[in-house]
């Protein structure tokens, strides 16, 4: 049988750190190792952790960041394969299962599939992610400069070979998060992706810094994307050093893209998102009408939106940029 490590990255998450463990331990998958590397936490943590006893292995390092927490681990594994499981969110107990049946079915990389989007407390929120399937050869995009759809870092399994391929990631004060990048997207330069399309697990979200447009838990909009151009200059040199292949220097992504938009004109006075729309909005638009994951429905759907943030009503243009930039908005519309 082939073994998997639930590798579970923690910094001071007393308060979900339980529901993540618990679900990778309820897994009914037989051959299923639990990792918990807890990266210097000051609350609770270590109490929570050491409670499990033998039922896993516990790992207490110094606090380094994501990116030290997710070297430290690629290094250590020693199964074939791994699901690197956020400390917030959690999986349901036939993830695993799930994941090798996929991973049987042909030499894949990596192995993605879909988590509901749930509130803090845990609660569905009817939302999930990601919400398009990307083609199983998702290097050939990325050399082109497309970042595939991808869910967050719980919602993929890696063969541990291909993680050691792209890791260890160089750590630096303005590189310690976002280690998920270059696992996700690292991995697909070294072979093919296969998607699961029905969820396996659950996305926390809870303390987005503005709900109404806001996604990501872990940066504020208007640092996101900054550290995603860093990530990308980095991701370029591991390709180029390790793998001998050449990244363009640029990248496309709509989810960067719509981050820059919502920045640019939420709130922002009708003049500054005429601006806008006139200057700046190139980028944006090229990843809706070349996006190749998308179909032409979705692509003129977008365009239209976009357009309703020029309306003059600004209650009005500022709920449909936040409908574009987050899928909870969508649903709450829905469940009206």
């Amino acid at each position: 049988m082939n073994h998997v490590t639930v590798v579970i990255c923690n910094y001071n998450y007393e308060r979900y750190i339980a529901t993540a463990i618990d679900s990778a331990l309820d897994q009914d998958y037989p051959g299923t190792r639990v990792v918990v590397i807890d990266d210097g936490s000051t609350d609770g943590s270590r109490e929570i952790i050491e409670s499990y006893g033998s039922r896993l292995t516990a790992i207490f390092k110094p606090n380094g960041g994501q990116v030290s927490a997710y070297n430290y681990a690629v290094d250590m594994l020693d199964t074939e394969y791994a699901i690197f499981l956020d400390s917030d969110d959690f999986l349901y107990p036939s993830a695993v299962s799930e994941v090798m049946r996929a991973f049987s079915s042909g030499e894949w990389a990596k192995v993605q599939f879909r988590l509901d989007v749930v509130d803090a407390m845990g609660s569905p929120t009817g939302a999930y992610v990601p919400n398009t399937e990307p083609l199983p050869n998702c290097g050939r995009l990325l050399m082109g400069g497309w970042l595939y759809p991808s869910p967050p870092a719980s919602g993929n399994a890696y063969r541990v070979s291909a993680l050691k391929r792209v890791f260890p990631v160089p750590e630096s004060s303005i590189n310690r998060y976002g280690a998920d990048f270059y696992a996700i997207y690292g991995v697909a330069l070294v072979g093919t992706v296969a998607s699961i399309s029905r969820s396996l697990g659950g996305y926390r979200v809870h303390h987005a810094i503005d709900s109404s447009v806001a996604f990501a838990n872990s940066e504020q909009l208007s640092k996101a994307p900054k550290a995603f151009g860093m990530r990308w200059a980095i991701l370029r040199e591991i390709a180029r050093s390790r793998l001998q292949l050449q990244l363009p220097s640029n990248f496309h992504d709509f989810s960067h893209e719509k981050a820059l938009f919502c920045s640019s004109v939420y709130r922002a006075p009708l003049s500054t998102r005429w601006r806008w729309m006139l200057r700046d909005s190139h980028t944006y638009f090229h990843t809706i009408l070349a996006n190749p994951f998308w179909s032409m429905k979705k692509k003129l759907g977008t365009l239209v939106l976009s357009s309703l943030c020029l309306v003059p009503y600004t209650p009005f243009s500022d709920f449909v940029v936040s409908y574009i930039t987050n899928p909870l908005a969508r649903r709450r519309v829905a469940g009206r």
